[in-house]
């Protein structure tokens, strides 16, 4: 008989699942008609979490891309172009949406002020002066906190701050995906309202490592969100009896202080696979990328010993996450380390 392992599922932090807990939440949810009026779990949700990014209002969608997605085409004119840093998740992961839906015309940021953001000085080089009426118009800039394929790298308040001064100063708005942005707060112990301090909208996700099977928000002015509602009403998330759903959202805003043990997962995570001959970044929050010689190689090995994870950015991502214990993440290392 052929043995075969456990499965460990590093692949991301959205597989996780709702727990007996939240499942009851969301059964015993309060439930409306969330577009013919308003469903009031799904408003206690939005008012909650405008609350916890320190925003005037919020919307909730179905998913990040989504939320994204309802940003940038309320902030962009069709052919404005909009800076966003490499690899960030609204130009590599949602399939063009921002070009061929919000009608943006994408230009890269390099991550030369640290992994997962530009420095001031080259944002403002790259936002250039104003040209004639022929040239393109430059008017948003997409910053992402956590960055995803930079490794789960966090952007300080302050450098924050420094490339708001520089946005604003040239006029531009500025859409922070903080699809993450709750593992940014709790891996620099402040409120995620301190890590949205000058932008026009934000987004935020609660499928991410807290457990909830869907869900994310977007949010921003009163008037943004009005006009928002419509937008997600176009492009098909007016969800009706949206309250179990949302009851989900509000479980898991309650479990962001645990998204610390995943970090310290990933840490232990990092300096197994270290050890091992994989080099990998120093993990910020829950994300580790591993440098391997051959990816598919390497990834057809750890599915064989049990363990999934990605490609990403060149290298092998590992995200750790509420369903894998400390037990799992050395159970993982003892794998890899005896290739059985």
């Amino acid at each position: 008989m052929t043995f075969t392992p456990t499965p460990l599922d590093f692949r991301s932090d959205t597989v996780t699942r709702p727990d007996d807990t939240m499942r009851a939440a969301m059964a015993s949810a309060e439930v409306g008609d969330n577009v013919l009026e308003r469903d009031p779990t799904v408003q206690a949700l939005e008012e909650r979490a405008a609350h916890v990014l320190g925003m005037p209002a919020a919307l909730w969608v179905p998913s990040g891309t989504m939320a994204n997605l309802v940003a940038l085409s309320l902030h962009l004119q069709r052919g404005d172009r909009f800076l966003a840093t490499r690899g960030a998740h609204v130009l590599s992961s949602e399939l063009g949406s921002a070009a061929w839906l919000a009608g943006g015309m994408p230009d890269i940021l390099e991550h030369d002020g640290g992994p997962g953001r530009p420095s001031p000085d080259a944002l403002a080089a790259a936002i250039g002066q104003p040209g004639p009426y022929f040239t393109l118009r430059t008017s948003l800039l997409c910053l992402e906190n956590t960055h995803n394929a930079a490794g789960g790298a966090v952007t300080p308040p302050d450098e924050h701050a420094q490339l708001l001064s520089v946005a604003k100063e040239a006029g531009l708005t500025v859409h922070l995906d903080g699809a993450r942005l709750w593992q940014a707060a709790v891996a620099l112990e402040v409120p995620p309202a301190a890590l949205t301090v000058g932008v026009d909208t934000v987004s935020a996700c609660f499928s991410k490592g807290l457990g909830a099977p869907v869900g994310s928000v977007v949010a921003g002015s009163v008037a943004f969100v009005e006009r928002a509602r419509r937008m997600r009403q176009m492009l098909g998330g007016g969800v009706r009896q949206g309250g179990v759903l949302a009851a989900a959202c509000l479980v898991a805003l309650d479990r962001i202080p645990e998204l610390a043990e995943s970090h310290e997962n990933a840490r232990r995570l990092a300096e197994g696979l270290t050890e091992h001959g994989w080099p990998t970044n120093v993990p910020d929050t829950n994300i580790v990328l591993a440098q391997v010689p051959d990816i598919p190689t390497a990834l057809a090995w750890l599915d064989s010993l049990g363990i999934r994870a990605v490609p990403m950015a060149g290298k092998v991502r590992f995200v750790t996450h509420r369903d894998l214990s400390a037990t799992d993440v050395e159970e993982a290392l003892r794998r890899i380390k005896s290739g059985a």
